[in-house]
């Protein structure tokens, strides 16, 4: 049995019909950015988050940037970014004049403590940036006990939960999160979508004003911002999918409890969530001392895997003269180790076995 490692279109099947008429409504509406579906996803994903607001702007990268921007980074200053993510957790640092600053991460968790924050702070440091890798819920609340602003990338953790809430609404009330809802994702748009979530009125209408060019009016420019809005097509696709999100997520918890179930958890070391967390697994992510090995073995019988940062962020070409070096032990185990198996809403039982069978017949645990 061929299992893949994404298939983003069996859950959509049921939906065609509404997310058809939804892009219709908005083709006959004649109004496609910042208008009353936009203005109706922002209230809704708020509210799902338990944050005050929600700001859609066009990518989750940009949404980073202008989080950064709203806390008033710039030059000269420090923002703290695992290297162990993708690239654009630190890539969006720039932009802004400050310097990424890179720290470790736990290999069990795949995401950034208050131990490894604490290790590079200095007193430039602006932000930190904590990403909920691969669905996990990194731990927001130590974090700012550490006393820097904390803004939540959770590009991959819509659905997860936390004992504090939902990812996006974890650090104080004056923090700020990130989302992408690349189509990849646990809530997909049909583009490149994000939106930046806060509690925090004045924090959240800079940000109106960021994605905006600067500007409340289109007339008076009170910052040099961006061109940054999630349009109306993708916002009338976000509303008929969010109410889907809370089924996909505990589908997706319930493929990593059947992968235990299998014995997958006797071949390779399982993610292991954070404490109190319930992840709702945006990658399913093993770790094992011959994961390239391994998943040849896996593609030769027809099942998906990847190792998505065999080169952590510290090491690629662009961000090298940051000088991180080999003081992150923990990114270099989880870079070397990781491997991602299938997961998604619709991953059946039968699928998991045959991944798991597939797995063990490998023979190289």
């Amino acid at each position: 049995m061929a299992v893949p490692l994404f298939d983003s279109q069996t859950p959509l099947r049921p939906l065609r019909g509404r997310l058809l008429d939804a892009i219709a409504t908005v083709v006959d509406a004649g109004t496609f950015i910042l208008g009353p579906q936009l203005e109706a996803f922002e209230e809704e994903f708020a509210a799902h988050l338990r944050a005050r607001h929600a700001i859609g702007v066009a990518n989750g990268t940009e949404a980073l940037t202008i989080a950064l921007r709203a806390l008033g980074a710039g030059p000269g200053d420090e923002v703290v970014v695992p290297s162990f993510s993708f690239y654009a957790s630190a890539e969006a640092i720039p932009p802004t004049g400050a310097t990424p600053v890179f720290c470790d991460v736990d290999p069990a968790t795949f995401c950034v403590t208050a131990d490894t924050v604490r290790a590079v702070l200095t007193p430039r440091t602006k932000a930190v940036i904590a990403v909920h890798l691969f669905g996990n819920v990194a731990p927001i609340a130590d974090i700012e006990g550490l006393g820097v602003p904390v803004i939540e990338d959770a590009a991959q953790a819509a659905g997860s939960t936390a004992p504090g809430g939902r990812p996006g609404a974890l650090g104080s009330s004056a923090s700020l999160a990130t989302f992408s809802f690349y189509p990849s994702k646990n809530l997909p748009a049909f583009g490149d979508a994000g939106a930046i979530a806060t509690s925090d009125d004045a924090l959240a209408e800079r940000v109106r004003m960021l994605r905006f060019h600067g500007s409340h009016d289109k007339v008076t420019y009170e910052h040099v911002g961006y061109n940054s809005r999630l349009d109306e097509m993708q916002a009338a696709v976000l509303r008929i999918l969010l109410p889907e999100l809370e089924g996909w997520a505990g589908h997706r918890r319930q493929v990593a409890e059947w992968y235990a179930a299998e014995g997958l958890g006797e071949l390779a070391a399982l993610p292991v969530p954070t404490p109190g967390s319930r992840p709702a697994w945006h990658l399913y992510v093993v770790r094992h001392e011959r994961p390239d090995e391994l998943s040849a073995a896996l593609a030769a019988v027809g099942i998906g895997s990847r190792g998505y940062y065999r080169r952590p962020i510290h090491r690629q070409p662009a961000m090298a003269h940051l000088g991180a070096g080999a003081g992150l032990p923990g990114t270099d185990e989880a870079a070397r180790t990781h491997l991602a198996l299938p997961i998604g809403a619709a991953t059946t039982r039968e699928q998991v076995a045959e991944v798991v069978a597939a797995v063990r017949d490998a023979r190289l645990s």
